[in-house]
């Protein structure tokens, strides 16, 4: 198996019971991105990074970067619903 390479898919398990609706995106382009930065190290890069590529070459419409104060609590409720609201997907990031 020198020649192989594994591939592991990222999807999470999604809860019911919390209120939110899942759907799997067929493709990106027009798209609106979120970002939680969750104030570790160098997740602020990462996200910047992947803002560039989402915008060049996967043709999303916009990216929307928001944050937490501190990375042991979750996101303010305003937070999570103007993303709701605007977003078609969320990325949220642990950095280190």
């Amino acid at each position: 198996m020198a020649n192989s390479i594994l591939i592991h898919n990222p999807r999470a398990p999604f809860s019911q019971g919390s209120g939110l609706k899942a759907s799997v995106l067929d493709h990106l382009a027009g798209k609106v991105v979120g970002f939680i930065d969750n104030t570790k190290p160098n997740f602020n890069h990462l996200m910047d990074d992947l803002a560039v590529t989402l915008l060049e070459d996967y043709q999303v419409r916009s990216v929307i970067k928001r944050g937490k104060r501190v990375q042991s609590i979750p996101a303010p409720s305003a937070v999570v619903d103007e993303l709701v609201a605007e977003c078609d997907l969320v990325i949220t990031g642990s950095g280190d």
